[in-house]
């Protein structure tokens, strides 16, 4: 038994090892197959989700539908001269979920929300599904959805950060995406995940951010990119990059939602105060189990029955009226319409400050920042 065990292990480590970004391959096999109890596309191909997948098909003759009422968006300070980029406040989350890892359920999901009236997707190389994200887009442009309203984002694993990878890698996701330009590009970690996994492989953290934005800037002076950003930022590491004088940090890509630590507050009032766009991923905390603690927290249950709205779509409101974009992940359509429909009324001030007390119990301020990316260097 001992002896099966250790071949399984090995065989397993050494498929996920033989892809260039090993983490990248384990998430798209395990999220599927522990999340959703799927068959990862990793092992066994994604032409069968086809059938199976948990996205529906979109309706050959659906069109697009009108952008949504009273819509918020932030403008993009320091972008290029001329461009005037603002990011859409509620986006599409490609990432994590079961459905973000097949190319038929990511291209649907793509499909669904630009047609519904959406315009920000996020998307990232850690993510293994540009080619997928390209395919919905272009299906969208063909349907009528103005390419030059969709506010494109994408990421760039720190293991690519030193020597010239970058110069190679923006032509190839301009190719996987089918686009002529990315709207915002970010380093999405300062140095790997938890500062462990997947990090710069020559230099130290700082300088290897520094190389990396040095192309970057290049790559945005050239026209490939309009904006460049990070996630997963430390208010230091942002004023290091700034500190560089290429192009400005625009955006902040980070998990945030009322159980966010102080620490993690203090970095998006430090963005604002400077700036630099936030936006929240895991607006709902991290994890499914805590998903189901916010959807059931009192206070928000009947914000929600007064307003006549979810609980989801109240937290997302919190977000927007704190000033900060979210990018809720699904391959649901009604759960886009629920996303897409949270500038049809507000919050008072009484009511953003009850959501603001929620994060007052310290132990659960941490629980929800798990996996957020806490190293200094």
């Amino acid at each position: 038994m001992c002896n099966a065990l250790t071949i399984f292990v090995a065989l397993t480590l050494a498929f996920f090892s033989a892809h260039p970004i090993p983490e990248a391959r384990a998430f798209a096999t395990l999220i599927p197959l522990l999340g959703g109890g799927m068959l990862p596309a990793t092992i066994v191909g994604d032409s069968w989700r086809k059938l199976f997948s948990p996205v529906p098909d979109v309706p050959t003759d659906l069109p697009p539908a009108i952008r949504p009422s009273g819509e918020v968006s932030f403008p993009l300070l320091g972008g290029m001269p001329l461009f005037g980029d603002r990011m859409p406040a509620i986006g599409l989350g490609l990432c994590c979920r079961p459905s973000a890892y097949d190319s038929y359920s990511v291209s649907r999901s793509v499909m669904w929300f630009l047609l519904k009236g959406g315009r920000h997707l996020d998307t990232a190389q850690l993510y293994l599904n540009h080619r997928a994200v390209g395919q919905g887009i272009a299906a969208a442009v063909a349907r009528g959805v103005p390419r030059k309203e969709i506010f494109l984002v994408t990421k760039v694993n720190p293991r690519f950060y030193s020597g010239a990878a970058i110069d190679e890698l923006i032509p190839k996701f301009l190719e996987e995406l089918q686009v002529d330009y990315l709207d915002l590009v970010l380093l999405h970690h300062p140095q790997g995940i938890g500062g462990v996994v997947g990090t710069c492989p020559r230099g130290t953290p700082r300088e290897c951010r520094a190389n990396a934005w040095s192309k970057l800037s290049a790559m945005r002076d050239a026209g490939l990119i309009r904006n460049l950003g990070v996630s997963n930022h430390r208010i230091h590491q942002i004023a290091e990059l700034q500190a560089l004088r290429l192009a400005p940090v625009t955006a902040n890509q980070i998990q945030y939602n009322p159980w966010a630590p102080d620490w993690q507050h203090e970095v998006v009032r430090w963005c604002q105060k400077n700036g630099v766009v936030v936006t929240a991923w895991s607006p709902f905390q991290g994890t499914m189990m805590q998903h189901a603690q916010a959807f059931t927290v009192s206070t928000l249950t009947k914000i929600a029955a007064d307003k006549g709205k979810t609980v989801p779509q109240v937290m997302l409101r919190w977000a927007v009226q704190k000033g900060v974009s979210a990018i809720p992940g699904t391959g649901n359509p009604a759960h886009m319409d629920e996303n897409l429909g949270v500038f049809g009324f507000s919050l008072s001030g009484k009511e953003m400050a009850l959501i603001d007390s929620l994060g007052s119990d310290e132990k659960a301020a941490e629980f929800a920042a798990v996996g957020f990316e806490k190293n200094e260097s």
